[in-house]
């Protein structure tokens, strides 16, 4: 962490990138409460969430978008634009604004896919490749900590003051996240257009993951493991309430231990994965991941909370692990539409994943479930442990060049071989 502040880009990012996350947690439960108060309805209110994650099918569109153009002046013109569309709440007083609150919903979600995807292929373009773990490691740090406090401090100033105010908020950390990304000394390199038919170029960053081996293979433990994590979302309430006997209301007392997991995984992410590799550190995520799960199979509050914990601190060393590989063996040209084709490829899975989860609970015991969940888990640890690839990156481990599988989906010549 000493050396990533010392160095004045990673200390400015991170600076807005903090606060650019308190105001999107603060914001995203605001929305929900406030159309919940207006309407009164608990379905209108979970659409708030569904408009956020509707433009989600766009996202390897937003990766080509990253691909040919300059990430900072893009990121710096999304952040303004979203702060600005974000004021435009100010326009709801009643019932009949509500539409407002989903479209900018509508227009976070589509924000988010440029802001994802471009700020990893920026991270990789502004610090040495010894420091992007460390990187990954602390904005996963901020993004869990900042959760425990963001939606608290969100739902406490709506009731105080209303959703206005929490929207100036919102619209203000925006500005101050384009001034830090702004304020950046980038040397960016120019992007090459390509005269490839569109839907090669958007499918580019599929290719390129499929063809690149190590990458291939984090992609399949990802699939593996997201079935038991979507499980989880459903499970989670007959843990609380057949195991142990609880209100719905306890499910904020395992959130809170969850997110203190989640700020210790993301502070020893990268410490732990210099002494090993990014597929070691996403193996023992996953094995950690299972034994957690086994302890919630057992009706007794501590190993439930300790299970939490770990489940906390597990999802920050699997991102970082994930976010990392993909900066290191991706080329530039293609940094934007490989991290898209991930976010989509992991993400519909999951949504399908949440879906079986709350049918199967109907009729399946719940630690039947998390004992299947725990052996995925252990499924995808031991396939990445057995990949001579994972345990034993090459000495450069920066982006290869797998170009000549490329040579269909974008032209060799610009590729940088790096």
């Amino acid at each position: 962490m000493r050396a990533l502040l010392s160095d004045r880009n990673g200390r400015r990012y991170l600076i807005g990138q903090l606060l650019s996350v308190f105001g999107d947690t603060a914001m995203w439960l605001a929305a929900g409460i406030w159309v919940k108060t207006l309407t009164g309805s608990n379905a209108a209110a979970g659409l708030v969430f569904f408009a956020f994650s509707l433009p989600s099918a766009l996202a390897p569109a937003a990766g080509m978008l990253v691909d040919r153009v300059k990430k900072r002046p893009l990121l710096v013109t999304t952040d303004l634009a979203l702060g600005a569309s974000v004021l435009l709440l100010l326009l709801v007083h009643g019932r009949d604004q509500v539409w407002l609150i989903y479209l900018v919903m509508v227009l976070y979600g589509l924000a988010y896919g440029v802001l994802g995807s471009g700020e990893s292929a920026l991270l990789r373009e502004m610090l040495p490749e010894e420091l992007l773990g460390n990187a990954n490691g602390i904005l996963q740090t901020f993004r869990q900590g900042i959760r425990l406090i963001g939606p608290v401090a969100g739902a406490g100033l709506f009731a105080w003051v209303g959703g206005g105010a929490v929207a100036i908020v919102d619209a203000c950390t925006f500005i101050i996240a384009a001034a830090a990304t702004f304020s950046l000394h980038v040397s960016e390199v120019p992007p090459v257009r390509s005269e490839h038919h569109w839907f090669v170029e958007v499918t580019a960053g599929v290719r390129h993951a499929w063809n690149t081996t190590v990458l291939r293979q984090i992609l399949i433990a990802c699939l593996l493991i997201i079935l038991p994590f979507g499980f989880l979302e459903t499970i989670v309430f007959a843990v609380v309430g057949t195991g142990l006997h609880r209100p719905p209301t306890f499910l904020g007392i395992l959130a809170t231990v969850q997110g203190v997991g989640a700020v210790a995984g993301g502070l020893s992410a990268s410490a732990i994965m210099r002494r090993t590799t990014e597929g070691a550190l996403f193996a023992f995520a996953c094995l950690l991941f299972a034994a957690s799960l086994l302890l919630m199979t057992l009706q007794w509050l501590p190993a439930v909370l300790v299970g939490a914990m770990v489940i906390g601190a597990c999802l920050p060393w699997v991102l970082v692990a994930l976010y990392t590989l993909v900066q290191r063996r991706t080329p530039m040209v293609l940094q934007g539409r490989v991290y898209s084709a991930f976010d989509t490829i992991i993400g519909v899975p999951q949504t399908v994943s949440i879906a079986i989860g709350a049918g199967l609970i109907a009729f399946i015991d719940y630690r039947l479930l998390l004992a299947f969940s725990a052996l995925m888990g252990v499924i995808a640890a031991t396939y990445l442990l057995t990949r001579d690839e994972q345990r034993h990156p090459p000495a450069d481990n920066r982006a290869s060049e797998q170009v000549a599988p490329l040579t269909d989906a974008v032209d060799a010549a610009t590729l940088p071989v790096v």
